[in-house]
């Protein structure tokens, strides 16, 4: 059998911090670009002790050797997308916007802050950065509810002021956003995927379920492949949504907190 070419592959950089505990983070970046057909590639910011009970150790990567890895890759193996996740302080926000110029792919942005236990994983003074310097060079934004608040300063208690919000950060320079609203309340979760054209609504009933650890990660990465690919914005959310969802109907249970999402039922067959 032929190999596929690059592109038809999809290379992903993901440019995010480790879980140890596997649910979230490069863990989760890396076993959901494998499931869906892609070539992931890594430049860990931060090493973390952790598991489903929550975050008990932080250990950041030297800038230095963040660079490295990452041009190492694109040097090398290439990229169609690169997607960050956890980054810890404005020194490697600054980084990455460097990175996305030097790479001059798609970037998927996942603005992440604080983890599912509570933890924060970005420094307060880095929100600003994020704000200035990543959400101008983001082809797709995808912050949760408080995310969007720290980001833009409005509220964010209901689906009308999600979309508020995303219209705040399409007017700071985001291309996209996928305004996430498991934070909403309500029986049914709405995400809006906004673009200056329009927007499209992802919409399903509400998973009750305490195995949701590593879902904007795992969203995240599912769209960033799907731009690596050549998928079409919104074909690309609208597979990873679907992914995602598959996912926590699937979780296999582990741990005695917020559990795993099954990143592999593609693989079993599985949904």
């Amino acid at each position: 059998m032929p190999s596929p070419s690059p592109s038809a592959l999809g290379r992903v950089l993901v440019i995010a911090g480790s879980d140890s505990g596997g649910g979230a983070g490069i863990q989760a970046d890396i076993k959901t670009v494998t499931a869906l057909g892609g070539y992931a590639a890594t430049a860990i910011t931060a090493v973390t002790v952790q598991n489903t009970l929550g975050v008990t150790g932080v250990h950041p990567i030297p800038l230095d050797v963040v660079a490295a890895q990452a041009r190492a890759v694109l040097s090398d193996i290439g990229a169609d997308a690169i997607k960050t996740g956890m980054l810890g302080d404005a020194a490697v926000v600054a980084l990455v916007a460097e990175l996305l110029d030097e790479a001059a792919v798609p970037a998927v942005v996942d603005p992440v802050m604080v983890a599912k236990g509570g933890a924060s994983l970005l420094a307060a003074d880095a929100v600003a950065a994020v704000r200035e310097r990543l959400i101008p060079r983001a082809a797709l934004l995808t912050p949760n509810a408080p995310e969007a608040e720290a980001l833009t300063g409005l509220p964010v208690a209901t689906t009308d002021d999600l979309r508020r919000a995303g219209a705040a950060l399409l007017a700071a320079g985001a291309r996209a956003v996928l305004m996430k609203g498991g934070h909403v309340p309500g029986d049914r979760v709405v995400d809006l995927l906004m673009t200056p054209a329009g927007e499209t609504a992802f919409e399903g009933e509400r998973i009750d379920s305490r195995h949701t650890h590593g879902t904007g990660c795992t969203l995240a990465s599912a769209c960033a492949a799907g731009l690596a690919q050549g998928l079409d914005l919104t074909s690309a959310v609208a597979r990873a949504w679907d992914y995602v969802h598959n996912a926590m109907l699937c979780a296999p249970g582990l741990g005695a907190g917020h559990g795993p999402l099954d990143h592999a039922w593609p693989l079993r067959g599985r949904a």
